[in-house]
């Protein structure tokens, strides 16, 4: 007995190195987002460090609501400054840069949580930490998932396009031949004259 083989398109992956032009408005949000939240972790490591905490001090010194010590400090900055040059490089690096490190973010949150009362809570995590760490990677996959991934992106998104060859570019020359019909009618319009008024033999 003949075994039928049900084949079905496969589906296609979301890439993470899809083009997006640097001067797309998607760029543009996705370097406010890196800059944004790089602001707000380089002033943090920067205010840690000026208290001159110990570097692995578990017990940290609280700088803005935060406990901090100067790993945690250090981390905030070289964090900050990938952010920077995220926003810098803008495109699909700010994306990726900011959907990473808020993954990572989010991870480190369960992490300290874990370690909060132990002695191998070496970035001197307080709970208002946790919540923070929750926060910023929060903030950051939003930055650098808004307009990238999602089941209902609009047909004119970039990433939309690219993962979509085919109909794309048939809509693209469904709307060319559109464009083109509205053209020619515009100018047969035009070049009709218009109708002359009944005209009065003399009398």
């Amino acid at each position: 007995m003949a075994s039928h083989v049900l084949r079905t398109a496969p589906r296609r992956r979301i890439r993470l190195d899809e083009h997006l032009p640097v001067d797309h408005r998607l760029s543009r949000f996705y370097r406010i987002g890196a800059g944004l939240m790089g602001l707000v972790l380089l002033v943090f490591g920067v205010l840690g460090l000026i208290d001159k905490v110990g570097f692995f001090d578990t017990r940290g010194d609280t700088v803005s609501g935060l406990s901090t010590n100067g790993a945690l400090s250090v981390l905030s900055i070289c964090v900050g400054l990938l952010l920077f040059a995220g926003m810098v490089i803008g495109g699909n690096v700010a994306s990726t840069i900011n959907m990473v490190l808020g993954v990572l973010f989010i991870l480190s949150g369960f992490v300290n949580l874990v370690l909060l009362d132990s002695g191998l809570n070496f970035l001197a995590f307080r709970m208002p930490n946790v919540l923070f760490s929750f926060v910023v990677g929060v903030m950051l996959m939003f930055f650098g998932m808004y307009g990238r991934v999602g089941s209902a992106l609009p047909h004119d998104n970039p990433y939309w396009r690219s993962r979509h060859p085919e109909q794309a570019a048939q809509e693209q020359r469904q709307q060319a031949g559109a464009e083109l019909r509205a053209k020619a009618l515009a100018q047969g319009t035009r070049s009709t004259p218009a109708p002359l008024g009944d005209s009065r033999s003399a009398r």
